[in-house]
């Protein structure tokens, strides 16, 4: 059953790339996380009903939400700018990033192996970032590039918060988007951006809360707890898998540049794993 739980959260993940995509071809990336935090909020929020308390851990959430609706807004913006495997492989290099935050954060000295990782992990994501054409250095989109990095930087530093959070996964995870919906709530009302979206729209971004942000999450967290190796192991295959959902869904030509740039991110990701870089799917 442990196996099962990983290989269900393994292909479920695999998939949201290509929602992500497909969902902001009929909304803003405020209007997706809108209908996906409150899909997520909605989850949680039936789960943790039976148990539900106030209390002041729960403030915490106020600047973990933000934190969690900052990611996303940057991500969707990434998925929105570039074509759906760059975005993906961009934001893979999140696992570099926390090597590169706990050295002032926790003090840490890499050795010769993880420094070798960071170089080979992040001259991975430059040949992503040019297509290949590394003598060029020339970015199809900077910008697009800049969030997609950006949003690994948020997502590192989201993590190790996540991480010091003692409350249960579902507790925090339900406070989290709570106050995350009410910010980008927030955001939408100033911007204008509160309107119905296209059913195609709204169908996506519920797709986006349940399977990136909800149950997910639970089918994952049930599998390391009962096989932390083996889940571990199999997460890897997550964006090579998203890449071929990102050609059959999005109609994406996956480029050999795009996939020898993740090798090496993933390479140098596994030179790194004595770190114990081990979150949402990797």
């Amino acid at each position: 059953m442990p196996k099962r739980h990983a290989v269900l959260s393994v292909l479920l993940w695999s998939t949201v790339a290509s929602a992500f995509k497909l969902s902001l071809r009929y909304m803003s990336p405020l209007q997706l996380l809108f209908c996906a935090s409150l899909t997520s909020l909605t989850v949680f929020g039936i789960l943790y009903s039976r148990e539900f308390s106030l209390g002041k851990e729960n403030l915490r959430s106020a600047y973990l939400g933000l934190l969690l609706v900052l990611y996303y807004t940057v991500l969707f913006s990434a998925y929105k700018g570039l074509p759906a495997q760059e975005a993906q492989a961009l934001n893979y290099t999140w696992p570099l990033m926390l090597v590169l935050l706990s050295i002032p954060l926790l003090g840490k000295r890499p050795g010769m192996r993880v420094v070798t990782g960071l170089f080979i992990g992040f001259l991975g994501a430059f040949i992503v970032a040019t297509r290949g054409n590394l003598g060029g250095l020339e970015f199809s989109n900077p910008a697009g590039v800049a969030l997609a990095l950006g949003s690994a930087v948020i997502w590192a530093s989201y993590w190790v918060l996540n991480l010091r959070d003692e409350r249960s996964l579902v507790e925090k995870t339900f406070w989290n988007f709570l106050f995350g919906s009410a910010y980008v709530s927030i955001a939408l009302a100033f911007s204008g951006g509160l309107a119905v979206p296209p059913l195609k729209g709204l169908i996506g971004a519920v797709y986006v809360g349940l399977f990136e942000m909800g149950v997910t999450f639970l089918i994952w967290y049930k599998a390391i707890e009962n096989g932390m190796e083996f889940a571990s192991n199999l997460a890897y295959l997550v964006p090579f898998l998203s890449f071929f959902f990102i050609s059959l869904a999005v109609g994406e030509r996956i480029e050999p540049s795009t996939v020898f740039g993740l090798c090496l991110i993933m390479g140098g990701i596994l030179l790194g794993k004595s770190w114990g870089q081990r979150g949402k799917s990797i």
